[in-house]
């Protein structure tokens, strides 16, 4: 079910909600936490989408704040309520702000969280550099960043290193766990021999490439460098890992879905690596509440 509710107030939606609940059954006690999400107009469905399918995993009202500062006339919000099949084990909220509306986003969403629930606020595109400290940071519980969709995701990085706060995350960091798991398992495979250096193929667009890197220098205490092509070509996201040692090499190259090991004096091996969905990642970073301790370790390690 979707409900419109053209220039209206937050009040307004609270009760347009609760009378829902009364008259079809929609109850919120399933719900385990607030999930808020800030975007712009034109991503409003993507992210719904996203947050849907999330909460097959973690049941959660969903507050999207879409603000739009620069539009021209009166501060107005326009509101949609989604139940039902069309918010999956959600209930939607999208709040569409105009004009001054769009400047206090605290004040819009603080009468439409659920009570003594866990708020996670997630910037799926433009972000803030110093996420707790912002307008929708300061309530949250679990802050979300994706650094790849920042105009110099290094420099953005550097950013947030500066203005880490417990709770914080980023997309960037979670695309790294099916990596971060087959390289350990491979480190054990060279665990009595020198490392002399590790090379890690990625793109300038890939932050990733940069945190892996930076994992490898403050965990490992190995020398490593990014190579931002791979035989002359531009690579997608992270290309692969060589880890040089003695006497050696290994080394770890994806190509589509699938990463092909291969090791100086040993047979060749193929693994499954998929690149990890926005999905993938939201559940993931909605499954502990608690500070990440090791994005924070390399975060703050690897770029200041």
């Amino acid at each position: 079910m979707i409900v419109d509710l053209p220039d209206t107030t937050v009040s307004k939606v609270s009760k347009k909600l609760s009378k829902l609940r009364e008259e079809g059954g929609v109850v919120a006690l399933g719900r385990v936490l607030t999930l808020v999400i800030q975007t712009d107009f034109r991503r409003i469905e993507e992210v719904v989408e996203a947050a849907n399918a999330s909460s097959r995993t973690h049941p959660a009202r969903v507050i999207v704040v879409a603000d739009e500062v620069d539009v021209p006339g009166e501060a107005r919000l326009d509101a949609q309520i989604r139940v039902g099949g069309d918010a999956g084990a959600s209930e939607v909220l999208i709040l569409r702000a105009y004009g001054g509306l769009a400047q206090s986003l605290n004040g819009l969403v603080g009468g439409l969280l659920l009570p003594d629930a866990p708020i996670v606020v997630w910037w799926p595109n433009s972000c803030p550099d110093a996420p707790a400290e912002s307008d929708l940071g300061q309530i949250a519980t679990r802050r979300i960043t994706d650094s790849a969709n920042q105009a110099d995701p290094q420099e953005y990085l550097k950013q947030l290193a500066k203005n880490y706060q417990p709770g914080d995350g980023d997309m960037a960091w979670t695309r790294l766990t099916l990596w971060r798991s087959q390289l350990a398992s491979l480190f054990d495979r060279v665990s009595d021999k020198k490392i002399e250096k590790v090379e890690i193929i990625g793109s300038e667009l890939s932050p990733s490439a940069d945190l892996l890197a930076a994992w490898f220098r403050v965990k490992l205490a190995v020398p490593t460098k990014i190579s931002r092509k791979h035989k002359g070509r531009n690579v997608l996201g992270i290309g692969g890992v060589k880890i040089h040692y003695e006497g050696g090499e290994l080394k770890m190259m994806r190509s589509a879905e699938v990463a092909k090991i291969k090791q100086t004096g040993m047979p060749s091996a193929s693994i499954l690596l998929p690149r990890r969905s926005v999905v993938d990642c939201l559940v993931e970073e909605m499954r502990f509440m608690g500070p990440d301790e090791t994005y924070a370790e390399i975060l703050k390690g690897g770029f200041r």
